[in-house]
């Protein structure tokens, strides 16, 4: 376990999931036309990711332009994110509404 973090392969797992998440959020959205857009799921987890890869970065001792690098990039992905929010694009989440059974 601790090679597993002194290589910085935690990461890699952690970013792994991550990645399956996003891929299983777009598949729902797709089957049943329910969830979050797209554009939402990727808002939402591109600036975890980049903060996860800043963390490796410094898990194995890259340079620092690196690291540095990824927190700018989560800076910048969190800030489209809420640009675009902020413009009116709401969350489109769909909700299924049934008529109840008339009795």
């Amino acid at each position: 376990m601790a090679e597993l973090f002194a290589s910085g392969h935690i990461v890699d797992l952690i970013l792994g999931f991550t990645v399956l998440e996003g891929i299983v959020l777009a598949a729902w959205r797709r089957r049943t036309g329910r969830g979050l857009a797209t554009a939402d799921v990727l808002g939402m987890l591109l600036p975890g990711m980049c903060l996860l890869l800043a963390l490796r970065c410094t898990m194995v001792g890259a340079w620092w332009g690196w690291t540095a690098g990824w927190l700018l990039a989560s800076l910048a992905t969190h800030l489209a994110d809420l640009g675009r929010r902020r413009a009116g694009a709401r969350p489109q989440t769909i909700i299924a509404t049934e008529k109840p059974p008339e009795r």
